[in-house]
């Protein structure tokens, strides 16, 4: 039926016209900004796990941050008492040769004494912003090193506590005497306690390293994983994206002539009544 109040085959090709609009509209959207979905409205569920997965990100940037900090705290610590370690060597050899008759132990124990006054000052200058794992003052340490999110969604923060070795109080330097070879005798069994003393605190640190880098390695991956799956849900296939624009150009111009068409078939209707 022919009619000049609805034009029927008009309103489809409209709605069919404000269809392609809509899907070309978006189409445009994705590719200018390379996500599928933009806010809550393209995909609530998509949306709201990326978010989360976006404030762990910026959580684990954090916490990376915190674990090279703490890194180079105890690689400052570390490369003191290995120095350390190195100077009690230097101070055995000296107590060695103290030993001995027809030496020179006035010079030997001035040598010493440098050599102890070296370690002081190393103990009391291994420090990373005020964090000092060799004296005790610096005590132990606390590093941020994961944040943990269970299937509640409710989250805990995870640490790694690095202990002070604690040279001042630990290596009694005053134990080493050279002043003659029966003091030096005596001091050959202190020295060797000091240097396995200065050992094990070195193991300790470089363990405690070794768990850091190894901690700061995993965080690394596991924020670049959390990306890839902020990735697969929200971002736009250009590829896609791009082929389909070109189709919605095209219905878009089909649109617009089928509604042209459907407007004028009002018109064919005045050729009835003359």
């Amino acid at each position: 039926m022919a009619s000049i109040l609805t034009n029927t085959s008009a309103i489809v090709a409209l709605q069919t016209l404000r269809s392609v609009n809509s899907n070309l509209e978006t189409t445009q959207s994705q590719i200018s900004t390379g996500k599928r979905v933009n806010s809550a409205a393209d995909n609530a569920a998509s949306f709201a796990i990326s978010k989360v997965m976006e404030s762990d990100v910026a959580g684990f940037r954090a916490i990376s941050e915190s674990l090279s900090l703490g890194e180079s705290t105890v690689a400052v610590g570390l490369a003191g008492a290995e120095q350390i370690t190195d100077i009690l060597l230097q101070i055995k050899e000296r107590v060695v040769a103290a030993t001995g008759e027809n030496v020179d132990n006035a010079k030997i124990a001035a040598d010493v004494d440098e050599l102890k006054n070296r370690i002081t000052s190393i103990i009391g200058a291994a420090q990373f912003n005020g964090a000092n794992l060799l004296n005790t003052a610096g005590g132990d340490i606390t590093v941020l090193s994961s944040l943990d999110r269970d299937s509640t969604g409710a989250v805990t923060a995870s640490e790694i506590t690095v202990g002070s070795v604690d040279f001042e109080a630990n290596l009694d330097l005053s134990t080493i005497d050279v002043s003659d070879s029966a003091a030096a005798d005596t001091s050959l069994g202190a020295i060797e306690t000091l240097i396995q003393t200065s050992i094990d605190g070195s193991a300790a640190l470089g363990a405690s390293l070794n768990r850091i880098q190894g901690q700061s390695e995993f965080v690394g991956r596991l924020t670049d994983a959390l990306r890839t799956g902020i990735g697969a849900l929200v971002d736009a296939d250009l590829e896609e994206a791009s082929a389909r624009l070109q189709a919605l150009q095209v219905q878009q111009q089909l649109g617009i002539q089928a509604l042209s068409i459907a407007n004028q078939q009002p018109q064919n209707i005045l050729a009835l009544f003359r």
